[in-house]
């Protein structure tokens, strides 16, 4: 084996992702030997699929993140993508382009509000997303009265399902619109953070925005960007969720913040920006998925659900804290 390859193992074996990988491999081996079903292909398949909604909107957070900011207005924001794009479709027809450039100009603009709040009148980001939050939802509620449209377009409920194939004798699976979405809302934020100088910038920025600032980043651009993307995220993952349930329902996406915001807290991406990886959210959102699906296929009450995510969110938060502390404390020794 090349040294290089060895030394790249040795520092993913010190990483957060290597534990965390761990945890979720002990996690799905436990659940396997209590639950037959949930090693199948049905449930992990099912798991994949019901998950893209929150994987894809982990990802637009992961960026926000990471450039120092927090924004928990999304769930909102895909609320109005969604009802908007949506009713437009019905009343006028449309398309697979033209209802996602809707839902991600709809996302985009209203993520582009939230950094001017933020950006020219200093307002705390996290101030700024729950009154936007409440803002976005109370605005759609009183124009939709609350209403769900269940009457979706023939080409949109069908939605896609390439290269099927069959497991078993009356199972056939493949790409659904959920699944594709989903890889490539990774696969974008992988190439925007690792492979663009933009990504690097957002780091550094949420590193320290001082010093990014004093090094000629243009800080105002750079948060218009990241909220931006997070209202695209928003927008995407607002459609593939409505052809999902087969109905628009603008009461629904609202309180499923928690889960996207422990997918990408149990990911390693800090609070105070500059930290996180495309595929500790991935792992995060695994360790998520299983965790929640082992609950119910272990009989436990569904309402223990928030107590553990709450819990596995504090001690990753904690493991990770002290584990910068100890890395912070051997380097003041040295």
């Amino acid at each position: 084996m090349p040294e290089s390859a060895i030394a790249s193992f040795g520092r993913f074996r010190r990483s957060h992702e290597f534990w965390l990988l761990m945890v979720i491999l002990g996690l799905c081996a436990s659940l396997g030997f209590a639950n037959a079903q949930f090693l199948t292909m049905q449930n992990l398949f099912d798991l994949l699929t019901s998950y893209a909604f929150v994987g894809i909107l982990a990802l637009g957070l992961l960026v926000v993140l990471i450039a120092g900011g927090i924004d928990i207005s999304f769930t909102a924001t895909a609320s109005v993508a969604q009802y908007v794009t949506l009713s437009l479709a019905n009343a006028y027809g449309a398309n697979w382009i033209s209802v996602f450039a809707i839902a991600i100009g709809i996302g985009g603009a209203l993520g582009a509000l939230n950094a001017i709040f933020i950006q020219k009148l200093r307002i705390p980001s996290i101030i700024v997303s729950v009154a936007t939050l409440n803002i976005f939802y109370g605005l759609l509620i009183f124009f939709t009265g609350g209403k769900y449209i269940y009457s979706l377009p023939d080409w949109f409920a069908t939605g896609i399902f390439w290269f099927e194939f069959e497991w078993g004798k009356d199972s056939s699976y493949g790409v659904n619109l959920q699944i594709l979405a989903l890889a490539l809302a990774f696969l974008v934020t992988w190439l925007l953070l690792n492979r663009t100088n933009i990504g690097r910038q957002i780091y550094a920025m949420g590193g320290n925005a001082d010093a990014a600032q004093r090094l000629g980043f243009h800080i105002f651009g750079l948060n218009i960007l990241v909220n931006c993307y997070m209202g695209v995220m928003a927008g995407i993952a607002s459609l593939i969720q409505a052809q999902l349930a087969q109905s628009v329902a603008p009461t629904v996406l609202v309180g499923k913040e928690l889960d996207v915001v422990a997918a990408v807290v149990l990911g390693g991406a800090s609070l105070m920006g500059g930290v996180g990886t495309v595929l500790g959210t991935f792992l995060g959102l695994t360790l998520l998925a299983v965790l929640q699906n082992g609950i119910i296929l272990l009989g436990v009450s569904s309402y223990w659900s928030p107590f553990f995510v709450g819990l596995v969110i504090l001690i990753s938060v904690s493991a990770t804290a002290w584990s910068q502390r100890e890395r912070r404390t051997r380097s003041a020794r040295r």
